[in-house]
C-alpha cells in the first residue's frame, strides 16, 4: 500500500502550490493536504502490559546544548533526534513552528508525556516505555521528502530497539499530516501505531491506521497544562485502543465528555 496514494499527482499539486505561494513559508488554505482512501493495518501481537512502546513527537524537541531544528527551511527540516527517555524536562527545548510553544514551555507532558508514560509503566498499563524517544519538527510542507528522507531512517531506529508499538503525537495542524504519514509508514513496516489528534479534518484525509481524536488544542495535544489526570485520561483511552482495534479507524475519545461533566460539577 502506498503511504501517499497517487503520489505523482500530489507532487504536481505541491509544485503548483509552491509556485503560487511565492517567498512565504506559511501554510495557506490552498495547501494541498495529502488525501488517502485506505490505511495499512498491523494487528498488535502482545497485550498492552507486555509491549515495548515507542514515543514519537513532532513538536521539535531537542536537547539543550545541541543543534535546534531549522524552522526557516521552506519545505521543512527532515532530520530527527533520538533522545533518552530519562532526560530531565528542563533539558528539553523546542523548535516550535506552526504552533504556540507556551503550553509545552509550562509542562512538557502536553507534547512529550514522559512522566505520564513512565507512570503507566510503573503501574503495568504498558510493558515498558522504550529507553529512547524520537522527535522531529513536523512542519514539513514537502510530504514526499518526509517519506523519502526521514521515515526510512526513523523506522530503522525503531527496529533497532525492537519496538512493538508506537504512540505518535503531533503539535500543529500541518504536524497532523506529517505524523499521520509517519504512522502509515511505521504500520506498513509491521509496527502497530496509535496517533493522538485534535484536528479531525486532516486525519480524515490522510488516514493514519489508528487515531484517537478529541477537541483539544494545538501545542497541548496530550491534555491540559499541569493537569496530570486529564493527560492520563487522554493517553489511557488512546493506548488501550491499540490492543482492541481490529481494523483501521478514528476513535473519538471520551475524555472530552468527562471533562464537561467535571466542569458542570464545579470541579477542574
Amino acid at each position: 500500500m502506498e503511504i501517499i496514494e497517487n503520489i505523482e499527482e500530489w507532487r504536481q499539486r505541491f509544485a503548483d502550490w509552491k509556485r503560487q505561494r511565492g517567498a512565504t513559508n506559511e501554510i495557506d488554505k490552498a495547501y494541498p493536504f495529502v488525501e488517502n482512501a485506505r490505511a495499512p493495518f498491523t494487528p498488535v501481537r502482545r497485550s498492552l502490559p507486555m509491549l515495548n512502546l515507542a514515543l514519537i513527537s513532532s513538536a521539535g524537541a531537542y536537547i539543550n546544548g545541541t543543534d535546534p531544528f531549522d524552522t526557516s527551511a521552506p519545505d521543512g527540516d527532515y532530520t530527527f533526534r533520538e533522545i533518552p527517555t530519562e532526560i530531565a524536562p528542563s533539558d528539553l527545548l523546542f523548535s516550535a513552528r506552526g504552533y504556540d510553544p507556551a503550553f509545552v514551555q509550562q509542562d512538557v507532558n502536553v507534547q512529550i508525556p514522559l512522566a505520564r508514560l513512565l507512570e503507566f509503566e510503573a503501574n503495568r498499563v504498558i510493558g515498558q516505555l522504550n529507553s529512547a524517544f524520537w522527535s522531529f519538527c513536523g512542519f514539513i510542507p514537502d510530504a514526499a521528502q518526509l517519506l523519502d528522507v526521514t521515515l526510512p531512517k526513523l523506522i530503522d531506529r525503531l527496529k533497532h530497539y525492537e519496538v512493538q508499538a508506537a504512540l505518535l503525537i503531533p503539535a500543529s495542524r500541518l504536524c497532523h499530516q506529517s505524523v499521520a504519514l509517519a504512522a502509515r509508514a511505521i504500520e506498513q513496516a509491521g509496527i502497530p501505531t496509535m496517533m493522538l489528534s485534535v484536528e479531525r479534518e486532516v486525519i480524515a484525509q490522510v488516514h493514519p491506521p489508528r487515531a484517537g481524536f478529541y477537541r483539544g488544542q494545538f501545542g497541548s495535544v496530550v491534555g491540559q497544562v499541569n493537569w496530570p489526570e486529564h493527560q492520563r485520561r487522554v493517553l489511557d483511552e488512546a493506548l488501550r485502543w491499540i490492543e482492541s482495534a481490529s481494523q483501521p479507524g478514528m476513535n473519538k475519545l471520551g475524555v472530552e465528555l468527562e471533562s464537561q461533566v467535571e466542569a458542570a460539577r464545579g470541579e477542574r
